[in-house]
Order: C-alpha cells, then sequence, then structure tokens
C-alpha cells in the first residue's frame, strides 16, 4: 500500500507541475463546475445581456430586473472503473487494472485536495465496491484503500448495468470518469444517456496484446471471463489483421460515440507513460 500510494503521489506532482507551469491554471479547471445556478435578481443595468431579463418579475413593474448567476463549486466526481477480469490482461508485473487503479487513484487524488464531492463504483458483472459521493479526505483515502485491496468476486462484465446503477444514483449533473477496456456489448444505449446528463470523460484502457500478439505459433489462450479455453494460430497473418482490425474498430466506434454526445475520450496502453496524455485531456477540457 506504501509503495502504492507513493507512485500516486509521484504521478501527481508530476500532473500537478505540468498543469501550473504549461497551462497556468489548476485542476480545477478539470473539475469545476460545468453548469451555472440561480443566485439573485438586480436592476438591469445598461449593458447587461437581455437574455438574463426576467420578465415574470419584471412585468410587475418595480422595475426590470436581471438574473444572477453563479458557478456551480460544489461537484461531484464519480468514478466508474471496470475490474472485471478481462482488466487482468498484461504483464504479471502491470495490468491492465493496475494501469487503471493508478490513474483513477491519481485523478481522485486531485479531485479531493479541489474540494469536490468523490464517489467510486467498481463493477463487474455486478455490485463490487460502492462508496457514496463526500468531500472528505477520509472519503478519498477510502477510495484509494479500496481500489488497492479490491478482489474482485466475479470475472464477468457488465457495463450497461454498471451505467445504468450510475445514472439511477446520481441525482445532479456531475462529473463522471468511466475507465474500462470496454470489452463488452450493448452498453452504447446507456452510456448515451450518461453522456446527455453528466459531463462524461471515458478512459479506455488497451493491452498491446490485444492488438498485436505476438508470433507464437499455435497455443491454448484462456478466456478468464467466460472459462473457455481455445487454440489460437497465432502465426497466422489473417488472423492477426482480423485481431487487430477488430480491436481498431471497436475503439473508432466508441470515440465515435463520445464525440457525438460531448463526452471526452482517452485512450491508454496500460504500459505507456500515462501522465503526458492525462495533461493533455486536463487542456482540452480546460478549454471546453
Amino acid at each position: 500500500m506504501d509503495e502504492f500510494l507513493a507512485r500516486l503521489r509521484n504521478f501527481d506532482i508530476q500532473i500537478r507541475k505540468a498543469v501550473n507551469s504549461q497551462m497556468r491554471g489548476s485542476f480545477r479547471s478539470v473539475f469545476k463546475g460545468s453548469g451555472l445556478e440561480f443566485s439573485d435578481l438586480r436592476i438591469y443595468q445598461y449593458g447587461d445581456d437581455v437574455r438574463a431579463i426576467d420578465w415574470n418579475v419584471s412585468s410587475k413593474g418595480h422595475g426590470t430586473f436581471v438574473k444572477v448567476f453563479r458557478e456551480e463549486k460544489d461537484q461531484t466526481v464519480f468514478f466508474v472503473v471496470d475490474v472485471s477480469a478481462s482488466q487482468q490482461v498484461g504483464p504479471q508485473h502491470r495490468a491492465k487494472l493496475d494501469a487503471t487503479k493508478e490513474v483513477c487513484g491519481v485523478l481522485a487524488m486531485s479531485a479531493i485536495r479541489e474540494a469536490s464531492h468523490v464517489g467510486l463504483y467498481c463493477f463487474s458483472d455486478q455490485k463490487e465496491r460502492y462508496i457514496k459521493p463526500s468531500n472528505s479526505m477520509k472519503t478519498g483515502y477510502q477510495l484509494i484503500m479500496s481500489l488497492f485491496k479490491l478482489q474482485p468476486e466475479s470475472a464477468r462484465t457488465n457495463l450497461a448495468d454498471a451505467l445504468l446503477f450510475t445514472l439511477n444514483c446520481l441525482k445532479r449533473r456531475s462529473v463522471v470518469i468511466l475507465l474500462s477496456d470496454f470489452i463488452d456489448q450493448g452498453y452504447e444505449h446507456n452510456l448515451k444517456a450518461l453522456a446527455r446528463k453528466h459531463d462524461l470523460v471515458v478512459i479506455h484502457f488497451y493491452d498491446q496484446r490485444e492488438v498485436n500478439l505476438p508470433r507464437l505459433g499455435i497455443i491454448p489462450v484462456h478466456d478468464t471471463e467466460s472459462g473457455r479455453t481455445v487454440w489460437l494460430n497465432t502465426s497466422s497473418a489473417s488472423f492477426r489483421h482480423r485481431l487487430r482490425e477488430t480491436f481498431q474498430q471497436n475503439q473508432a466506434r466508441l470515440e465515435r460515440l463520445c464525440k457525438q454526445f460531448n463526452a471526452n475520450y482517452l485512450a491508454l496502453d496500460s504500459q505507456e507513460d500515462f501522465v503526458p496524455k492525462l495533461i493533455e485531456l486536463f487542456r482540452v477540457r480546460r478549454y471546453q
């Protein structure tokens, strides 16, 4: 646990330095409230936007009044994390799930420091862990501890149900950060609904062996989610081409879906340094 926290702090320092130097801002631009809430009324002054006039109040004959809005500061950041068996793909020292935990952990540390409410939902084909959003440091570290210690009970995936749970438990507009390898089907409708209702960030994890499988001849491959073992000819050029093409098509479909519904999309190789890509994501969100 100490080693895990040390890595998170190191990533946090790297990102914070880059944010402060390159963007001349802070994480608040990433996690700040994305909407405006009504605050008060005041008398219309020359130069005010006429679209802000409250015609119902003004029609009472006591003057022309405009609405005053303030930015929503009390923002909820909710992490939805795929912990199914397909996330265990990768080298023994760093599977996709390890990278997922690190990215989620460092973003959670940043969000809780910016006085945001932070919550967590870990899923397979069932609820593995749920932490109700709160803005205390205790909740932040509870979230990180839960990520580190979590041992999923189920190997399977049901992304659609996880998205539906998120839609039902978040009653107000929030920043939802969805971390998954998206090896599932039938989740698109719920993803669209989530993107319409919330400020959605999609982080798509993959491993190079899912894109460029090494030439190992005919080998047995065990599907940890279904429990089946199949024999594959990894030296076959047509098989390798189909594998790569399937991944690219799925990735392109997911990215297109996110773009269509104004969700941020980021693809991360589980073995790469994710800090530069997170910084670029922050830059994009800062100017949206």
